[in-house]
C-alpha cells in the first residue's frame, strides 16, 4: 500500500464531510461548526485534488475537485440560510427561556424564527463524491485493489469521525447548551469502524508479516508492535471518553475532548505508520 499525500488527504476530507452530515442531520448543532467543517476539510479536498493532479491520476483528483466544490456549495447555502437558524437549536432555546420566565412567574412569547433552513442532506453530495474519488485511487494505491479500496474507505470514515468527534468537542465552548448526544454518536462510531480499521490491516499483505518478519520494517517489527499499541490506545481512549460523557459535570465534556486530542494522535498511527512500512 502506497503512502500518497494526495490520497491520504481525500480520506481525511472525505471522512469529515461525511460525518459532519451524520452531525447537521440532527439539527442541533450550531451553523458555525458547519461552516468550520466545510471550510478545513473542503480545502483538504482541493489539496487533494491539487497533489493528485499532480502526480497523474485524473481518474482520482477530478473526484476531488468535486468534493470540494460540493462543500463550498453547502457552505454557501448555509450562509444564505442563516437567519432561520437550526430547528432544534432555536426551540431548545426556547423552552429554556420560556422554563426561566415561569419560574419568575412570568409569561413570555418565544416563538424561535422560522424561514428556509439549511438542508442538512446539502452536505451528503460531497463525501459522495470523495468515496468516488477514493474508489479511483484504489487502482494505483497498491496491492490488490478491492483491499487498496476497502482500506482506503474505512480508513476515511475512521480518520474522519475520529476527527469530528475533537473538533465537536471543543464547539461546546461555543455552544455550551449543547445536548452530549451529538458528540457521543461520533464516539459511538468510531467504537464501531474500530475493528474494521484494524482488519482491513492485518489482511495479507499487512502487519502481520511486519511483526512476524516477514516483511522487514527495517527495525525488527519494532513498528509492528508500536502499531498494536496504537490499535489498543485508540480503543482504550474511546471507552474512556464514553465514560467521561455519562458525568453530569460541564467539565467532563473537556475531559472528553482532551481524550479524544490523543485519540486523533493514536488513530493516525493506525492508518498512516502500516502504509508507511507496507509502502
Amino acid at each position: 500500500m502506497k503512502l500518497d499525500a494526495g490520497t491520504f488527504l481525500l480520506q481525511w476530507a472525505t471522512g469529515g464531510l461525511a460525518f459532519l452530515w451524520v452531525t447537521t442531520r440532527r439539527r442541533e448543532v450550531s451553523l458555525g461548526y458547519g461552516w468550520l467543517i466545510r471550510i478545513t476539510f473542503g480545502l483538504m479536498a482541493v489539496a487533494a485534488c491539487v497533489l493528485l493532479f499532480v502526480n497523474n491520476h485524473p481518474a482520482a483528483a477530478v473526484p476531488a475537485a468535486l468534493c470540494s466544490v460540493a462543500a463550498a456549495a453547502a457552505l454557501a447555502i448555509s450562509v444564505v440560510d442563516r437567519k432561520a437558524g437550526v430547528r432544534g437549536r432555536e426551540a431548545m432555546r426556547a423552552e429554556r427561556k420560556a422554563r426561566v420566565a415561569a419560574m419568575v412567574g412570568q409569561t413570555v412569547d418565544l416563538p424561535y424564527r422560522h424561514g428556509h433552513e439549511f438542508p442538512p442532506a446539502a452536505d451528503f453530495v460531497a463525501p459522495v463524491l470523495g468515496f468516488a474519488g477514493l474508489l479511483a485511487a484504489s487502482e494505483f494505491a497498491g496491492g490488490p485493489v478491492a483491499l487498496a479500496a476497502a482500506r482506503l474507505v474505512v480508513g476515511a470514515l475512521f480518520l474522519g469521525v475520529v476527527s469530528d468527534a475533537m473538533l465537536l468537542g471543543h464547539w461546546y465552548l461555543v455552544q455550551p447548551g449543547l445536548r452530549r448526544e451529538p458528540v457521543n454518536e461520533l464516539v459511538f462510531w468510531t467504537i464501531l469502524l474500530w475493528p474494521f480499521e484494524v482488519v482491513v490491516f492485518l489482511i495479507p499483505t499487512g502487519m502481520i508479516q511486519v511483526i512476524n518478519g516477514t516483511v522487514d520494517d527495517g527495525y525488527s517489527g519494532l513498528l509492528g508492535w508500536i502499531w498494536i499499541a496504537c490499535c489498543v490506545a485508540t480503543i482504550t481512549l474511546e471507552l474512556l471518553t464514553r465514560a467521561a460523557l455519562k458525568e453530569r459535570y460541564y467539565s467532563a465534556v473537556m475531559a472528553a475532548t482532551g481524550l479524544l486530542y490523543l485519540a486523533i494522535l493514536t488513530a493516525f498511527g493506525m492508518d498512516l505508520l502500516p502504509r508507511a512500512v507496507l509502502s
